[in-house]
């Protein structure tokens, strides 16, 4: 199991109800992501169930951006992985490294990004996507020369879903950075280290 956060002593603060202790609300809000494409309450959503109803504004949000967006799924896939990178988000980066290998990303790139290396190899869109993303995170906006090529390789409306996916998985790896919400990976999986101060 990757432990979130770095306080000692730890300790999960917002972990799953207890069925018997649900609300209605919480119950429903529940069986909701259980009957959409994510099939659980997991990750994010296990903190996000103390208010179902911000649970379920999120979770479609997410459901467009990670299912139905105009981005290539590596090109999501690769953005989320520097996400979670930015922030410390064992959970995103679990999930989504292994999801942006199987969906084409260079395993090469993908372990540079964890190590907090320049990724690469990379493909044309990945790397622009990747640039945009990293300025975004760092500066709070993207550059001219950023902002015009993304434009003219992903055309406007990507753009913004493109923005949107990197203040989404923001969002919820900060939630679940507060939370403390664990994960357990894979055998052999690798989480983040912490960079040292």
């Amino acid at each position: 199991m990757f432990q979130q956060g770095h306080t000692d002593p730890w300790a999960e603060r917002l972990p799953m109800p207890a069925a018997d202790a649900m609300t209605h609300a919480q119950r429903a809000a529940a069986q909701a992501l259980i009957d959409g494409p994510r099939k659980a309450v997991f990750g994010p959503f296990v903190p996000l169930l103390q208010s179902p109803v911000l649970m379920e504004r999120i979770g479609s949000l997410g459901e467009y951006l990670r299912f139905d967006s105009a981005l290539d799924a590596r090109v999501r896939e690769l953005v989320t992985c520097a996400v979670a990178r930015h922030v410390g988000n064992q959970f995103e980066w679990v999930l989504h490294a292994a999801a942006a290998v199987k969906a084409g990303v260079s395993a090469e790139a993908v372990e540079a990004l964890r190590l907090g290396r320049r990724a690469q190899p990379l493909a044309q869109d990945e790397q622009l996507a990747l640039d945009f993303a990293l300025e975004l995170l760092q500066h709070h906006g993207v550059s001219e020369p950023t902002y015009a090529a993304a434009e003219a390789l992903f055309g406007k409306a990507t753009v913004v879903e493109l923005s949107a996916l990197v203040g989404y998985f923001t969002m919820v790896c900060w939630i679940m950075n507060v939370a403390h919400t664990p994960v357990q990976g894979a055998e052999g999986q690798r989480g983040l280290d912490a960079f040292p101060l």
